[in-house]
């Protein structure tokens, strides 16, 4: 069999990122304040960019006088790590500590995993060892409401820190704790059958006062600057607006495009690649902010009733549904929610922390949700129940959960296993 040399064509799709693709993705994952340093430093470097304005800009944000007079020892991990030297703790405590404190989020709150800490730590301390100094000495640390692993425990040690009563702190308990409770209007009409209506109405309203971000006031070396305000109706509907206050918005110099177009002065090479620079520049930065505005507003439409002070619940929402409600790239929600905020009427908000993930594919369950069940039944059992009847008992309501699954966030909230109970 004699062995022939044959020419085939073959046409196939290739995606080559370009390096003005390149720019448009580092441009998405900007700061606030990032971006406002790369505009100011593109003017200064571009003749043909020029600043509008038309609008309200403070020149003092932007310069370098305020990031030299930030003083570094506000850090909140420096904050937190001052007030450690005043407690008397043993050796292992302290490294504990510090190891919670330096993976707490610039918010205040603590999204990483027991288990994750564990890991870090290369298993010299025990997740129960680990649960006992951030529950008995970094929550107790000011400002309060440090080192919560969700907003509602946030809130909920930020009572306790009032000294209000025991009566309110149980209510305060039932109200943010119990997953019957979908709203605040719906525990407000079970507990007034227990509980004075002025009680409930006055726990609520503390409760609504409290700081979801209480890291943020301590926070320098990272400034914080939302991109996005939020701003309710006279109908309690949510307006979403891109702040324009204090940002740089840039236009092309007409003069200068039309003496580079008038062909009498034979404009060179670079002085042409200047200008569809700064063209594309002018278009990637809007595009931005209208990408940032998109993801922002259906964020706030989704948690609507969380920022409304409706609930003290986030709806489970990840990157993959407001890609697909968006039509665009979850890759592209990811670099638009990195170092985002949202003014809000509860305070300045991290985007990223407004998204709750689904522990179910048939049910929006938020891992919060499911402890909060898994503790409830525990509670209730008349004889102690394996993983698997948990998981039988919720999969009946339409949870469709493995028996993994409540093994592991049993024991995240360190509930021992039935054998153990």
């Amino acid at each position: 069999m004699a062995i022939k040399l044959v020419r085939e064509f073959k046409q196939n799709q290739q995606l080559s990122i370009t390096p003005q693709l390149k720019k448009s993705i580092d441009l998405l994952q900007l700061s606030r304040l990032e971006i406002i340093n790369k505009i100011n430093n593109e003017i200064d470097e571009n003749p043909f960019l020029k600043k509008d304005f038309d609008h309200k800009f403070n020149s003092n944000f932007d310069g370098d006088n305020l990031l030299e007079n930030l003083p570094n020892e506000l850090t909140l991990q420096n904050h937190l790590k001052s007030q450690l030297e005043d407690i008397k703790l043993r050796n292992a405590e302290k490294k504990i500590a510090l190891a919670i404190i330096q993976s707490l989020e610039e918010n205040g709150l603590l999204h990483m995993d027991l288990d994750e800490i564990e890991e870090m730590m290369e298993y010299a301390y025990s997740i129960k060892e680990i649960e006992d100094v951030l529950i008995n000495i970094i929550h107790d640390l000011d400002p309060a409401g440090i080192g919560a692993r969700s907003f509602k425990e946030s809130i909920y040690i930020q009572l306790k820190k009032k000294e209000i009563s025991t009566e309110e702190l149980e209510i305060a308990y039932k109200i943010l704790f119990n997953p019957q409770f979908s709203s605040f209007d719906s525990a407000k009409i079970d507990l007034t059958m227990h509980y004075s209506e002025h009680a409930v109405e006055t726990v609520l309203t503390k409760i609504k006062k409290c700081d979801l971000s209480p890291g943020l006031g301590f926070e320098s070396t990272h400034i914080i600057q939302p991109d996005l305000e939020v701003i309710p109706d006279d109908d309690q509907n949510f307006n979403v607006y891109f702040k324009k206050d204090n940002f740089p918005m840039i236009s092309l110099d007409q003069d200068l495009e039309a003496l580079v177009k008038n062909k009498k002065n034979e404009a060179g090479k670079e002085l042409k690649e200047k200008m569809s620079e700064a063209k594309w520049l002018i278009r990637a930065i809007n595009k931005r902010n209208e990408t940032v505005q998109n993801v922002g507003t259906l964020i706030c439409k989704i948690q609507a009733e969380f920022l409304s002070n409706k609930s003290a619940e986030l709806k489970p929402v990840s990157n993959i549904e407001l890609a697909k409600e968006l039509k665009i790239s979850p890759s592209t929600v990811s670099r638009i929610l990195r170092s985002k905020y949202i003014q809000t009427p509860k305070g300045a908000i991290s985007m990223k922390s407004l998204l709750a993930s689904s522990v179910s594919k048939t049910r929006k369950v938020t891992p919060m949700q499911l402890m909060e069940e898994i503790q409830r039944i525990v509670k209730e059992e008349s004889k102690k129940l394996s993983d698997q009847k948990i998981s039988d008992l919720l999969n009946q309501r339409g949870f469709n959960l493995a028996r993994r699954t409540i093994s592991k966030y049993r024991k995240k909230i360190n509930l021992p296993s039935s054998r153990n109970r």
